[in-house]
């Protein structure tokens, strides 16, 4: 998975909210056309947490069949352990190949709590799981020692960027245990993430603008894509992109979804609104959006 962006694709909606698997599917397939590392259907950028278990279901199905061996399919899972079972239960039917254990609803939590969450879950599913540690969900050195002896438990993403912290768990992990760079807008810390040992990043941007966040993954996988190791592709794609993506993201609530679906539908992806409490922007942040993804696309020679 650290050979390539890792894809977090978007669930389609109808006007009415209702879901649109035909429109997923043509999504994905332009996804996967990308050659990303995998595709984790149905978590957070995929509204994980606004589909009923039917469209779970349907979702995961859809993405294990088009996706068809090419990558992992990691699919997302969430809420307590009771729910997050029956949530795996239906993806591992559908032939997911591991989970993303997204953090629990709510309520803050000891350590002893956390690490519980994952044993309660791990005992019921054959799927490996990959935690991840955003929002409430912190985990200590002393967790981490614990969460790797879970059987079935083989990664964690990282969504906190404390890099002090970061740092200290995977020195404790042993080797082998998976490590992902889960930070809003991965790239702007990719090459601080780097340096503690976890390349491996998950790509917004990769989800409406695949040749942008290629671009990235390349350049900065090999120095700076022109072949002189002087950073100037990775400085130039994040001083007049990603930045800008970003405190346009800083705007309003939940735009780390919404944006995306709204970049993807200028591209004319079938990809629909978003579903509350999620808004889709403004006439005027979609205008912004509109230029900054002319300038992206421009960057690296790519067609709106």
């Amino acid at each position: 998975m650290a050979r390539g962006v890792l894809s977090f694709p978007l669930t389609s909606f109808h006007d009415d909210g209702s879901l649109d698997l035909d429109g997923f599917r043509t999504h994905l397939g332009a996804q996967l056309a990308a050659g990303p590392g995998a595709v984790f259907p149905a978590c957070g950028t995929g509204e994980f947490f606004s589909l009923d278990e039917d469209e779970y279901r349907r979702v995961v199905t859809a993405a294990v069949e088009l996706t068809a061996g090419q990558v992992p399919v990691v699919a997302g899972t969430g809420y307590g352990w009771a729910q997050a079972a029956r949530f795996a239960r239906i993806a591992e039917d559908a032939g997911a190949d591991a989970l993303l254990v997204l953090p629990h609803y709510l309520v803050a939590a000891p350590q002893d709590g956390l690490v519980g969450q994952l044993e309660r879950l791990a005992e019921r599913t054959r799927l490996p799981l990959i935690a991840y540690q955003r929002g409430q969900v912190a985990y200590s050195v002393e967790s981490l020692r614990r969460i790797v002896r879970i059987p079935g438990v083989v990664g964690l993403k990282d969504g906190h960027s404390d890099l002090d912290r970061l740092q200290r768990l995977t020195l404790a992990a042993p080797e082998g245990f998976l490590f992902f760079n889960g930070a809003a807008t991965a790239e702007i810390q990719a090459r601080a993430y780097a340096a503690v040992g976890v390349p491996a990043y998950s790509s917004a941007v990769h989800a409406f603008a695949p040749e942008i966040a290629g671009a990235f993954h390349t350049a900065l996988r090999d120095g700076d894509g022109d072949g002189d190791g002087d950073g100037k592709t990775v400085e130039k794609l994040l001083r007049e992109f990603y930045v800008p993506f970003v405190e346009l993201r800083d705007r309003v609530p939940g735009y780390g979804v919404s944006l995306v679906k709204a970049a993807a539908r200028l591209r004319g992806r079938p990809v629909g609104p978003v579903r509350a409490p999620l808004t889709d922007p403004s006439a005027t942040d979609l205008a912004d959006l509109a230029s900054l993804l002319s300038t992206g696309l421009d960057l690296v020679g790519a067609a709106l």
